[in-house]
């Protein structure tokens, strides 16, 4: 009989975060779950006593990313099959604006500490675990989902087609607005009025198709229609281009090879 799968969810407290958790329940998969908010992590965890587990987590903070995910490595006895950073903020004030004021002000980044470098962390964190672990016999270790962010798509658009060659997989979902906590329940009662808020159901979908670990590099978008569509890159300018992309790939392309010993 195959060993039960595992996945590691941040942000599994609510929202889409929390929804992947039930999907991937609903699949017999135990499920660690990373959250800031550690009484939501535990709530879904008394749910589902023999799947889920809750862990305290600051995505933000690398030491307490490495704590949580150490734990959860050790907790399912050396191996994670799936890993999703979903954990997320919305728009913050970046710089308040008043011209009056004296002297300078840092900007506030906790927007990228949390959507980029939170994601960064736990995907290298799962990355890494991947490298280490035996690969199973359908080499799919890492579905991940990622913010729509072109900045994390950058990455999971190169790095996620190098990876195939390791058996890891990285890949997005990018939902348009879902109802989660990130955002005022009017907001969503507006759009939902209009009929433009994207169901949960069709985010879901979207995660369940990586499950098999067939695909890696990809972005797939959810929609108000229950649409899910794959997005691929914009094409290059031309000929010359393509060719500059493709030197460039080769170039960059040992900076990820094992050491040799």
């Amino acid at each position: 009989m195959p060993a039960q799968k595992t996945a590691y969810v941040t942000g599994g407290a609510s929202g889409i975060g929390l929804a992947v958790t039930e999907m991937l329940v609903a699949h017999g998969i135990r499920v660690a779950v990373g959250d800031m908010n550690h009484i939501g992590a535990e709530a879904i965890a008394s749910k589902h006593p023999d799947l889920v587990t809750a862990y305290e987590l600051n995505v933000a903070d690398w030491s307490s990313q490495v704590s949580a995910f150490e734990s959860v490595v050790k907790a399912f006895d050396g191996r994670v099959d799936y890993v999703y950073p979903i954990a997320g903020i919305g728009e913050r004030v970046f710089l308040p604006n008043d011209p009056e004021a004296k002297g300078f002000v840092k900007p506030d980044l906790s927007v990228l500490d949390v959507d980029l470098n939170g994601f960064l962390y736990t995907a290298s964190l799962a990355i890494q675990q991947m490298r280490r672990q035996e690969k199973d016999e359908g080499g799919f270790p890492l579905p991940i989902y990622t913010a729509a962010k072109h900045a994390v798509i950058g990455f999971v658009r190169s790095f996620g087609k190098y990876l195939l060659e390791e058996s890891i997989t990285l890949n997005a979902v990018c939902p348009n607005v879902v109802r989660t906590n990130i955002s005022t329940s009017p907001f969503y009662d507006e759009l939902e009025a209009k009929s433009v808020l994207t169901p949960m159901k069709g985010v879901i979908e979207a995660f369940e198709r990586f499950l098999d670990g067939r695909e890696s590099g990809e972005c797939i978008e959810a929609g108000p229609k229950g649409d899910v569509v794959v997005r691929k890159p914009a094409e290059h300018l031309d000929e010359e281009t393509g060719v500059v992309m493709e030197m460039l790939f080769h170039r960059g392309w040992p900076l990820h090879q094992p050491k040799s010993s």
